[in-house]
This record gives structure tokens, sequence and C-alpha cells, in this order.
């Protein structure tokens, strides 16, 4: 993996855990020598991930509307920044600049973002790894939810085994690293999406 994309929220949070966690994740995988490709925000959990790379001397790519840059939360120290003009091109080019993920705790957006890497892996449009950083059991109840989605048979068992979780990000990097993405037959093609 050269580059991995991080799913997460534009604010911090009530938890202190989060923003320190999030910068510690941009550290670690800055020393890895492994880029960030990210919503391109200088905010919360974004921002603080971003300054943990760039702190690190590591590289910091942003993906950002247009519509939000104008807003002037563009991060100003990012290696590079890549402006498009709606969400899906930015979720497009993030696929496309990274080789895996990483979702922290977020909103509607970073869940959004996560279910759709999860379902174009589902699809066999890509075969990256796609992990969650579980932070202080943050996403319980989601991965909870993903077993019942297997208990109810409206959802393959190797399909759920692609989300990999984890409260650590050293652990959740090593389960990255370690990733065979399931057999899939692709019955749709990138353009169909």
């Amino acid at each position: 993996m050269k580059r991995i994309a991080v799913f997460c929220g534009s604010s911090s949070g009530n938890d202190p855990e989060f923003e320190s966690q999030a910068y510690a994740l941009g550290a670690f995988l800055a020393d890895q020598n492994i880029g960030l490709v990210y919503g391109g925000s200088k905010l919360g959990l974004m921002g603080a991930t971003a300054n943990g790379f760039l702190d690190n001397n590591g590289e910091a790519i942003g993906v950002l509307p247009t519509f939000l840059a104008e807003k002037e939360i563009a991060h100003p120290k990012l290696t590079e920044i890549h402006l498009v003009e709606s969400m899906h091109e930015r979720k497009a080019m993030m696929n496309e600049l990274s080789d895996g993920v990483i979702a922290l705790p977020g909103g509607f957006g970073t869940l959004e973002e996560l279910f759709e890497m999860l379902t174009w892996a589902q699809l066999g449009l890509h075969q990256k790894p796609i992990g969650i950083l579980n932070l202080n059991g943050y996403y319980d109840e989601l991965v909870s939810f993903f077993d019942t989605m297997v208990d109810k048979k409206l959802l393959k068992p190797e399909y759920r085994q692609m989300v990999l979780v984890d409260s650590s990000f050293e652990a959740l990097f090593a389960k990255m690293q370690a990733y065979q993405a399931p057999t899939v037959t692709k019955w749709i093609t990138k353009d169909k999406t």
C-alpha cells in the first residue's frame, strides 16, 4: 500500500481520544511511508489526521468539492489538493488515488463514503482492504449490525469479512497488509457505477 484514504468527521466530536488518535494515525502512517488521501479539510478529525501526516513529513493529498473549498475549509499545507465538482467525483478520485481505506469516527458523510467503498468491493470493482478504526467502541453497533445482516441472510459471510475492524491503528494496519480480497465475479464495470 502506497496511500490510504481516510474517511472521518469534519468535526472532532466530544471524545478527546478521537482527535488524538486521528493525529497519531497520521503520524504512524507517515512513519510507514504511507501517503494520505482524504477530504481536504483543515477541520475536525480530518484536519487532525492531515496534521499528523504533515508534521511527520508525510504526503497528504486532499480531494475537495469546489462548493466546500469556497467556504475556506481547505487545509492550507497539503502536499497537493484536487478540486472536483461533486461528492461522487470526490469519492471516485479518492478511490483512484488510494490502495486501502480506513474509517475513523464520523457522521453520515463518513458512513456514506465507507459504504460506497464496501459496495464497490462487493461488486468486484476493487480489492482494496477496508478498515474501521473502532475508537472507544464508536462503531460497535454498526459492526454488530453487519453480523445481523449475515444472520438474516442479506449479506454473504465472505462480504462481511471484507470489513476489517480494530481499536488499535497498528493492529488495523497489520490486518490491512495481510488482507486477501474474496473472489468476486465482476458483474458490473466501473463505467456503470
